[in-house]
């Protein structure tokens, strides 16, 4: 980074991904004036972004979570995501301004309570939602997914210079069959090629996790390791 900035190591805490795994991040001081400045340098180097922090796992004795971007000029959509597009055609996509509405703040709940239930989010009031999903200095867009006006998905995102960060997606739990998640990542990509901006960041990769594996099923996928960004095989 450019700037100069404190860094904090949390103290341990269950790990969201292994339960019997205790985990740490390392943390870019959320005091910091000039985070507007630091995060595109700090996303570049594996940081992520959740509500006004900026954080990379800093684990003793474990690995696993691993920064992964995608390559937005060498990216094309598989079979799969083709027919994800193509399921999704009668959604409009709407670059609207990040925050808090009622509409959002009770899809947000919805999706919560079924993915989430019982660990604490699904209770998410109106300030949970504005602190986890958005930040002051973060140039945030909302990407709203509709459905003859009604809004069924939420891909939040981070648009910077150097690269897109999907910050967090959700969506209308009885719209499964739609894939959205993966319909959100797709438009996301679409916004990146759109501005040409030459990177997406998809937070970290878990190889063989049920809920972060996923990742790799993007084409042109990049992983941090090392210091530096190397592709991973298709």
């Amino acid at each position: 980074m450019t700037d100069r900035v404190r860094l904090f190591q949390t103290l341990p805490h269950t790990c969201g991904y292994y339960a019997e795994r205790m985990a740490q991040n390392l943390v870019v001081d959320p005091g910091a004036p000039n985070l507007d400045r630091l995060y595109g340098s700090a996303l570049s180097k594996g940081f992520r972004r959740a509500g006004g922090h900026l954080y990379l796992p800093q684990c003793a004795g474990c690995q696993a979570c691993i920064p992964c971007r995608i390559d937005v000029e060498r990216f094309s959509p598989g079979r799969t995501q083709q027919r994800c597009l193509k399921r999704n055609a009668d959604l409009s996509v709407i670059e609207a301004a990040p925050g808090f509405t009622p509409e959002r703040h009770a899809l947000y709940r919805r999706y919560l309570a079924a993915r989430h239930s019982g660990g604490g989010m699904d209770a998410a009031d109106a300030e949970d939602f504005q602190r986890f999903l958005t930040a002051p200095w973060s140039p945030t867009v909302f990407l709203e997914c509709r459905k003859d006006g009604r809004l069924v998905g939420v891909a939040v995102t981070d648009v910077l210079i150097s690269g897109v960060s999907a910050v967090y997606t959700f969506f209308d739990p009885d719209e499964t069959a739609r894939s959205l998640g993966t319909f959100g990542i797709l438009q996301q990509l679409a916004l990146a090629a759109r501005r040409g901006i030459p990177y997406l960041y998809l937070g970290f990769w878990i190889e063989g996790h049920p809920k972060m594996d996923y990742k790799r099923r993007f084409r042109a996928l990049e992983i941090r390791q090392h210091g530096r960004w190397v592709a991973l095989p298709d």
